[in-house]
């Protein structure tokens, strides 16, 4: 076994070499605010905070979460090789590594031995974080926040139901499954049709994209 540590303060959890439990950590503030790990605004600004192998540590917890709400148990060794990060889960490799620095940055939580919360929302970038940004990152981040303000509230609503469809359609769910999801999430039933089936026509054009023409 190993330690994993987020910062002094925190419970120590001991990740074992086989698998990990993860749970769901609700926030009500997080959950309504917050930004799914899959998202544009996580990808363009969290990305080079948390690093590539953390974001995806977290998106792949968070898509499991969603198909597991009660919680489910992480193989470690096959999650690290899906990853790119190694057969091996050592205590100082880059596996343990994205899992403590998710615990560093408040986005899991230890819960006792070989148990973690995980949150399915990421919070926006705090002030000080935003300044740690490249210069051109700021920037496009004092933009972003000013087109939140000036875009209606139904509006942002249909535009995260349309990117939270393309996000499942992505992942592997079908039309309907994708819909249903979006009730779970208390979509409106017709934005969260209207989304699925934008999501689904997307989806099945960049598919079609990418098919070889026999013609050619």
């Amino acid at each position: 076994t190993s330690s994993l540590w987020g910062d002094p303060m925190t419970t120590t959890l001991t990740v074992p070499t086989d698998t990990l439990s993860i749970r769901l950590w609700p926030d009500a503030v997080i959950d309504e605010l917050g930004h799914d790990p899959r998202s544009g605004y996580v990808e363009t600004y969290w990305l080079g905070i948390l690093g590539p192998s953390t974001t995806w540590l977290l998106r792949r917890l968070v898509a499991e979460l969603e198909r597991h709400p009660a919680g489910y148990d992480l193989v470690l060794a096959d999650t690290a090789v899906r990853l790119g990060l190694g057969h091996k889960v050592g205590r100082h490799g880059p596996f343990v590594n994205a899992l403590t620095r998710l615990v560093q940055f408040d986005l899991a939580q230890p819960q006792g031995e070989g148990v973690l919360a995980v949150r399915r929302k990421v919070a926006p970038l705090t002030r000080r974080q935003v300044l740690r940004l490249p210069a051109g990152l700021q920037e496009e981040h004092r933009h972003w926040q000013e087109g939140q303000l000036r875009t209606p509230a139904l509006e942002q609503q249909r535009r995260r139901s349309r990117q939270l469809a393309l996000s499942l359609v992505e992942l592997g769910e079908d039309l309907e499954e994708a819909e249903r999801q979006l009730h779970r999430w208390k979509f409106h039933p017709a934005m969260a049709h209207e989304a699925a089936n934008w999501a689904w026509r997307r989806h099945c054009e960049a598919l079609a994209a990418q098919t070889p023409d026999p013609a050619a």
